[in-house]
């Protein structure tokens, strides 16, 4: 059974914008609009909201892609 690739697509587009964000919390700490604590925090809520919208769409897609009640057509 292989991985189908719109799966691997939306997974390689929800890694890139977790690498995004972790770029930008990066910057903010490198221009010193963020201290050392907040850019900790904001590097830990990055990378658990993008796990959590990841998992999220994942359960969704493959819901559709196998769902577990199918439609009786009357007709």
């Amino acid at each position: 059974m292989t991985i189908p690739s719109t799966l691997i697509t939306g997974s390689i587009a929800y890694l890139v914008l977790g690498v995004v964000l972790l770029g930008l919390v990066f910057s903010m700490r490198s221009l010193g609009k963020l201290s050392k604590d907040d850019a900790a925090i904001g590097n830990v809520v990055v990378v658990i909201c993008t796990v959590a919208m990841w998992l999220f769409w994942a359960c969704a897609w493959l819901h559709q892609w196998h769902p577990l009640i199918k439609p009786i057509y009357e007709g």
